[in-house]
Formats: C-alpha cells, structure tokens, sequence
C-alpha cells in the first residue's frame, strides 16, 4: 500500500483538505506553513527484568514492534551498569522505532481507529502534553495491535507513544490531535 506512487493515507488527506483550513482560522495563523502538523512518532517498548534474564526477549520485542510499525526496529541496549539489577553496559533492554511522512500517518490511523477501541475498558487517552506540544501516552499491551498474531506471542509488552508537533504550545497540539479525533478523556 505505502509503496504505490499515487498512494495517499487517509489521515495525511484529511490535514490537508480539511483541518489545516480549521487550525488556521481557530488560531488566526497568516499561512499554512505556521499551521501545527506532524512531524514524527516514537514508539518504545522497554523489556526491563524479562531482558535481563533471558536475552531472546529484547528480540522478541523488536520483532513485533516491526510488525507493528511496518519498518525495522532498533534494539536498545543499556548504556550503563547496574550490578544491583544485573545489568550490563551494551545489553539488550528494548526497542524502538522513529515513524515519519506517510508510515507516520497510517500507524496513528491504525492507533486511533482500530487498536485503543480494542483495549479493556477503554475511557479515552490522557491529554499529557509537555508543554512544548508533543504528546505522550503509553499502552499496556502491544497486543491490541490487529498485526499481533496473539497466539505466537510468548509475552505482553507495555509501549511507549510519543507524538511530535510543530505546534508552540499544548493547547495548538490538543487541537490538531482532536482534529484527528485523538480519543481524550477530558
């Protein structure tokens, strides 16, 4: 799908038909290039004592966050020593991916629209922002993913969201994430 040339994803369409349009009139911007938009998403899956004592896991979560993203995932190894918890400097303790353009686009289409609706008892996401207008927000399980075959996995992973922004401030973020109907909770 991402490969065909005339290929659009529906969420980078609708930012730029419809909600560029809006965050400019809302917050009285002279130009499309200062309307807020995209810039990257971070996911994040941390291992922690289930690396240390086996290290086929650090693997294991880099091999379904690829799936998840669509794209190569890094393994993230410890940057320090830790005797009391059995840690060594250079271990696999993670992975990660950075998602940009239009894998960026589709991963928070397929977050929004098929995988949060999928998680237990779900009531909408914290609007944590950091005051620069990037969003963070976090899963329990990775296995609300529809990519997950939840059969073969040997263990659930927490992950990690980040969510980078151009915009100034948290207020500007909220609103373009609402626009991407970003289900918060208040």
């Amino acid at each position: 799908m991402l490969d065909d040339a005339n290929y659009t994803p529906r969420l980078k369409a609708l930012y730029q038909d419809t909600i560029r349009g809006a965050l400019k009139e809302e917050f009285g911007y002279k130009n499309d290039m200062m309307t807020p938009k995209l810039e990257k998403i971070v996911l994040n899956i941390g291992c922690g004592r289930a690396a240390v004592k086996d290290s086929k896991k650090a693997k294991s979560a880099q091999a379904d966050l690829t799936v998840i993203a669509g794209q190569k995932a890094l393994t993230t190894t410890a940057k320090n020593s830790i005797a009391g918890f059995r840690v060594r400097e250079g271990m696999p303790m993670g992975a990660k991916v950075t998602l940009r353009g239009d894998r960026m686009y589709e991963f928070l289409d397929r977050l929004i629209t098929i995988a949060m609706p999928r998680i237990r008892d779900f009531r909408g996401v914290k609007p944590s922002f950091d005051g620069r207008g990037n969003f963070a927000t976090g899963l329990k399980e990775h296995i609300v993913f529809p990519e997950i075959d939840f059969d073969k996995v040997d263990e659930n992973w927490g992950m990690d969201i980040v969510i980078t922004t151009t915009a100034d401030n948290d207020a500007e973020a909220k609103s373009l994430l609402k626009a991407f109907n970003m289900p918060f909770n208040a």
